[in-house]
């Protein structure tokens, strides 16, 4: 027996199934004549109630840190009527831990109302900054991509043993948004595109180029030939028809199967997890290496199992699009083993996205809805406090 191991008594069994039906049925999930649960059907609506009860209890769980740095870290956002958009100059900056812009890309994660995922693996996070105003424009993430995606795996012609060699080649962007004021102005579409530049190339290859395998222990020379994402809500508005001057960003491939964990809230997975170490489930504890969403899917799946529920409960139901990023013109290709070198043919820098997709998006925007002037930088502060619901209705102009 292992040192320290607590054996679930039936009535904390019993307690733990009776507050995992009460989570479910909060989410709107009913129940079957055979006393299954059945997911409700969701509209984009629906499921961002399903993220509120998950962000609510972020929000507070750091409320202590949020308002210890509101006070240094408001400083770097805009107000609407201190912008000159024509003169808005982006660029990115790759965030280090530790610093105070990694209290930034933090304190401005907690704006959206769907949680911005942690990530998983090799991750490289990114605040997106209008140079020219020297405020925060928006923040993206990328990190390791989720090992089974039909949708990619089919796209790209991949068999299983092709993606086990390729997938160092590939991230996903599992956070991407513009802050205010600069979402009014379809600030996300051009937080989206500065993906397809050839500086996030040169930060993974300085970073991961020579990272060694932690199964194998070899060196990969790992290649950023492409990026993939999904949608947060659905179809989505941002990455669709999503080109600059001809050229593709990110472009649909496909949907999820409507399974997940973002209706698990952290607390309940967290219990769930603590049962499988109580009953002694080796799931429970086998973090490391492809510790990422499928691995949380298959603990919760086994935890409802076992304490017999329907691990089909873990099947939100909503299907999300799945995009694709080039950033190699021979992406594809050298994905798949056709080809040995990828090639990254006039790939533009960041700032050149950044302009092209200001003059795309941002400029007609500010002359089609001037009232993004109203914004205050202060209300930034009172969104996360939840007393300010001006603008909400914009939230969907910045999430996938």
């Amino acid at each position: 027996m292992k040192t320290g191991l607590v054996i679930a008594l039936p009535g904390d069994e019993a307690r733990l199934k009776r507050k995992v039906r009460a989570h479910f049925k909060r989410l709107g999930f009913l129940r079957a004549p055979d006393g299954t649960l059945i997911p409700p059907k969701l509209d984009k609506q629906s499921y961002r109630d399903m993220h509120a009860h998950q962000r609510d209890s972020r929000l507070e769980d750091n409320r202590a840190w949020i308002v210890g740095r509101s006070s240094s870290l408001i400083q770097h956002f805009a107000s609407g009527a201190e912008l000159d958009v024509e003169r808005i100059s982006p660029r990115i900056e790759l965030v280090r831990s530790g610093t105070w812009q990694g209290d930034l890309f933090r304190f401005a994660s907690y704006y959206w109302r769907i949680p911005i995922s942690e990530g998983y693996g090799r991750r490289l996070r990114f605040l997106v900054w209008d140079e020219h105003h020297h405020k925060l424009m928006g923040l993206f993430a990328l990190g390791d991509a989720v090992f089974n995606l039909r949708a990619r795996d089919e796209f790209i012609g991949w068999d299983h043993h092709r993606r086990m060699d390729a997938m160092v080649n590939l991230m996903d962007a599992y956070a991407l948004g513009a802050v205010p004021p600069y979402n009014m102005l379809l600030g996300g579409k051009l937080v989206a595109s500065l993906i397809r530049s050839q500086d996030v190339i040169d930060v993974f290859q300085a970073k991961y180029h020579d990272s060694v395998g932690v199964i194998s222990g070899k060196s990969k020379h790992a290649k950023l030939v492409a990026v993939t994402t999904t949608s947060a809500l659905g179809r989505s508005s941002l990455y669709n028809r999503l080109k600059i001057n001809g050229q593709s960003i990110f472009s649909p491939i496909g949907l999820t199967s409507g399974w997940g964990h973002f209706h698990i809230s952290d607390e309940l997975f967290s219990d769930l997890r603590e049962y499988l170490r109580s009953v002694g489930h080796h799931y429970a504890d086998s973090h490391g290496y492809g510790q990422g969403p499928n691995y949380r899917l298959r603990l919760i799946r086994k935890a409802l199992g076992l304490l017999g529920l329907d691990p089909d409960m873990a099947k939100h139901g909503l299907a999300r699009e799945v995009f694709f990023c080039s950033l190699a013109s021979n992406a594809l290709q050298f994905l798949r083993g056709d080809h040995k070198r990828a090639r990254y043919d006039h790939l533009p820098t960041a700032a050149q996205m950044g302009e092209a997709a200001k003059v795309r998006w941002i400029i007609p925007r500010a002359e089609r809805m001037p009232e993004f002037r109203i914004w205050r930088s202060e209300q930034f502060l009172r969104e996360l406090d939840g007393t300010d619901m001006h603008m909400k209705r914009k939230r969907s102009q910045q999430v996938g």
